[in-house]
């Protein structure tokens, strides 16, 4: 599986690349049906505190899976974020139908 990790309106993070990366193997291995992996770390301005942002969009065969977080540290909203993608892969590996 191929990851790309960007940083947008932040400082890259050696260590939170680390982690994603960690996390994802992690589903590629449960899910060999994953493909590529786009991670997008967003930092904006909230009122009620949060305002770190993680999105993944997961290519795979048919069509794109997505989700997105927004919690008050980055290492929440990768866990919440790929546990939205787990139960999407969940649900895509019940409709896929096993090739003999």
């Amino acid at each position: 599986m191929k990851i790309n990790i960007q940083f947008i309106h932040m400082d890259t993070s050696e260590a939170m690349e680390a982690y994603t990366t960690e996390k994802l193997n992690r589903l590629a291995k449960k899910y060999d049906m994953i493909i590529h992996t786009d991670v997008f770390f967003k930092s904006e301005k909230d009122p009620k505190g949060k305002g770190n942002i993680c999105e993944m969009e997961v290519s795979m065969v048919g069509p794109r899976i997505f989700a997105s977080s927004n919690e008050e540290n980055y290492e929440v909203a990768v866990k919440n974020t790929i546990k939205d993608l787990e139960k999407q892969l969940e649900k895509r590996k019940k409709t896929l139908k096993p090739y003999l």
